[in-house]
């Protein structure tokens, strides 16, 4: 028996309105039998940085061939292209502005689509405001059901595709310099600097004039006290044990972190 393709929904809609609910609704009306499963839906409103981070972080777990479906789309109605990827472990379907960028700097496009053909949308005249259900919701479902990437519009270059000025972590003479570049709902601050460069290493994290020595666990400090660690996520993080390390720092995407190394 052949297991049902999977979607994947990521959103800025939130729990509280029906936008997500309707997405659903759209992608079983073209077919019922496709798996959609929920990422998240509680990406702060327009952060596109924070759903790149999520997709990044999500995608691996999921089988070959699944179709991710983002929607964090500030540019909306706007000339931002409505887009369709292929990539080593399935497709990407969203807006073309920075938000699969994540995704690709691990597994680099294969093919890219702009999804000019309204035969796959909902309607021919999409609303101006609502794409997700209009135009990303159906073209994943079709994608999903079957659907070569070809019929979905025009081609185009990958190495036009937008990407988010996120810097990338710089080697330094004791250590590395990097930034936070994600925020979970528990405060703690992921940074980019990959955990392999500290891993079964003495390492110390300089953040917000704190210099946190690395552990770890979150409970290799008593409640209440700044951890450095490495987290499931596989970059290096700032937590603290019981608490929110956003609020104590008082930091914000993209703010300066050094790493330093002890040989």
């Amino acid at each position: 028996m052949l297991e049902p393709k999977i979607i994947t929904l990521l959103s800025d809609f939130g729990l509280n309105d029906v936008y997500v609910a309707v997405m659903k609704g759209v992608i079983a009306q073209i077919n019922p039998t496709l798996m959609v499963v929920d990422l998240t839906h509680q990406i702060p409103p327009q952060n596109i940085a924070a759903g790149r981070f999520c997709l990044m972080s999500a995608y691996r777990y999921f089988p070959a061939q699944t179709v991710h479906v983002a929607v964090v789309d500030p540019g909306v109605g706007g000339n931002r292209r409505a887009i369709a990827l292929q990539f080593a472990s399935g497709f990407l379907v969203g807006p073309d502005n920075g938000l699969f960028g994540g995704i690709l700097s691990q597994s680099r496009a294969i093919a890219a689509f702009e999804l000019t053909n309204p035969d796959y949308w909902r309607v021919p005249t999409p609303s101006a405001t609502f794409h997700g259900r209009d135009i990303f919701a159906p073209v994943g479902a079709h994608l999903a059901s079957g659907v070569p990437l070809e019929q979905l519009g025009r081609e185009i270059d990958p190495a036009s595709l937008v990407e988010l000025p996120i810097p990338e972590c710089q080697r330094i003479e004791r250590g590395v310099t990097g930034c936070i570049q994600y925020c979970d709902r528990f405060g703690n601050l992921v940074t980019n600097i990959p955990g392999s460069l500290v891993q079964g290493k003495f390492w110390s994290v300089e953040i917000a004039g704190q210099t946190i020595l690395g552990c770890q666990t979150y409970s290799d400090n008593p409640v209440g006290n700044l951890v450095a660690l490495i987290g499931s996520h596989d970059w290096v993080e700032i937590a603290i044990n019981g608490g929110n390390a956003q609020m104590r720092l008082k930091v914000e995407l993209g703010a300066s972190v050094q790493v330093l190394i002890d040989s």
